[in-house]
C-alpha cells in the first residue's frame, strides 16, 4: 500500500526529498526573478518590436516594401509640416 511505503522512508530519505524540493523551489523563483526583471522585460519588449518593424518593412524574401517605407516617410514629412505650422502659429507674437 502507498500508505505503508511512505511510512518506511527513512530520515535521509526525508531530507534528500526536502533537499531537491528546496533546490527546485529556488531555481525556480530565480528564473521567475530573472523573467520579470526590467532589463529582461526590455530587452524581450525590443527583440518583439524589431521584428514587428522588419516584418512590416521587409518581404519574406528580405526586400524592402517601398510602398509601406513611402507611406510612412510621407506620415513623418507631414507630421513634421503640421508641427512646424503649428510652431509657428502658436510662437507668432
Amino acid at each position: 500500500m502507498a500508505g505503508d511505503k511512505k511510512a518506511t522512508r527513512s530520515m535521509k530519505e526525508i531530507e534528500a526529498e526536502l533537499a531537491a524540493n528546496r533546490d527546485r523551489l529556488a531555481r525556480t523563483v530565480d528564473e521567475l526573478v530573472f523573467r520579470v526583471s526590467p532589463a529582461e522585460v526590455k530587452r524581450r519588449q525590443v527583440v518583439a518590436l524589431k521584428g514587428k518593424v522588419n516584418e512590416a518593412a521587409f518581404t519574406p524574401d528580405g526586400d524592402l516594401r517601398f510602398d509601406r517605407l513611402a507611406v510612412a516617410l510621407g506620415s513623418v514629412a507631414g507630421l513634421a509640416i503640421l508641427l512646424g505650422a503649428a510652431r509657428r502659429a502658436f510662437y507668432r507674437g
